[in-house]
């Protein structure tokens, strides 16, 4: 009888500790929903806490930033004041050196900010903002390395029909293209990306809102977006890069069969400022958009990021002014007409 009557509040004991512990987990699952669905803004760590870094860091991103700005500037207007240089090569160089002002403009002010103020934060509408216009300036400067690509090998390919297939009508339908896919690129990157619920402290590790990391900040499964970013990252980057990679085995093809050695090389120079910008901003690309997301490393991210975003922006108008002897002429015919007006 003892024995039988003990077990009853056992019993008891447990049923009460399983219906405690159920209301914990639904409280806690509560809390969390309505957490999620209060992010106002995000903090952005960017690189270092440490004081004497940040200054010598935002002391040398604003001189890169400035240069990044002048360099680019130049080469648009050089190409707009010699009318020697309108045409389709420079037409598409002048939109790359617009693109790249802009691609280094939607994250390093914001950037520059952060170094020097105690609050590194960035409300929601503008962290969608921001990953919204940097994918769509990537976006498009990834198509549109493509349709350059294709410009030089009508060029050296049939030179003869190259007026009539690059008409200032082809290119201005190419430069539209090239602006439809990345703001539809980007415009699922960024819906599939900020629908996710985010739970706290809303701290992403980089400089700026980009997907792979604010992706980590979400409080649900991300097995999808990590496929849907492999599917985009195939379609915006492989796709183009494939494109490239044709056209330059059909212009070295086409290259060999020159006898002339000057027509050769020259043909080899008009190609190689081309291939060089390519190398540099595809692959740390692809490196961050086509990974699995297990292979996800803040640090090395960052530096991929700086490469592909700031990096290639500077040395863009480096490598085409540095190898293209007529954009030196056109800067070399400034000076001398302000000389002389002078």
């Amino acid at each position: 009888m003892w024995l039988c009557f003990s077990s009853s509040p056992t019993a008891t004991d447990r049923t009460a500790k399983r219906s405690s512990l159920c209301n914990r987990q639904t409280t806690m699952q509560t809390l969390r929903k309505d957490n999620c669905s209060s992010v106002s803004e995000f903090i952005l760590l960017g690189f270092s806490s440490e004081s004497q870094v940040r200054v010598a860091l935002f002391t040398f991103f604003l001189l890169l930033y400035m240069i990044t700005l002048l360099g680019n500037g130049l080469i648009v207007t050089l190409i707009y004041l010699d009318s020697r240089l309108h045409t389709p090569m420079y037409f598409f160089l002048s939109v790359l050196s617009l693109v790249d002002m802009s691609y280094v403009t939607t994250t390093v002010p914001q950037m520059l900010v952060n170094m020097v103020c105690p609050r590194r934060t960035i409300s929601w509408g503008a962290c969608v903002a921001q990953m919204f216009i940097f994918l769509v300036l990537g976006i498009a400067e990834c198509v549109l390395y493509a349709v350059m690509a294709y410009d030089r090998y009508v060029a050296i390919c049939f030179p003869l029909h190259y007026s009539v297939l690059m008409s200032r009508l082809m290119c201005t339908k190419m430069v539209t293209v090239c602006w439809s896919i990345s703001i539809t690129g980007a415009l699922i990157y960024t819906v599939f990306t900020m629908r996710l619920p985010y739970c706290g402290p809303y701290k992403i590790n980089h400089f700026f809102c980009e997907v792979p990391a604010v992706l980590k900040l979400a409080c649900a499964d991300t097995s999808f977006n990590d496929r849907l970013d492999f599917i985009l990252g195939f379609v915006l980057l492989l796709v183009p890069l494939s494109l490239i990679l044709a056209s330059y085995a059909c212009i070295f093809a086409s290259i060999l069969k020159i006898r002339s050695p000057q027509g050769r090389l020259k043909s080899f120079s008009t190609c190689a400022s081309h291939i060089t910008v390519v190398t540099m901003f595809y692959g740390p690309a692809m490196i961050m958009y086509m990974r699995p997301g297990s292979w996800y490393d803040p640090e090395r991210d960052k530096k991929l990021a700086l490469f592909y975003n700031v990096v290639s922006a500077f040395l863009n108008p480096i490598i085409y002014s540095l190898r293209n002897k007529d954009v030196k002429g056109a800067f070399l015919k400034v000076l001398g007409d302000r000389g002389t007006a002078q």
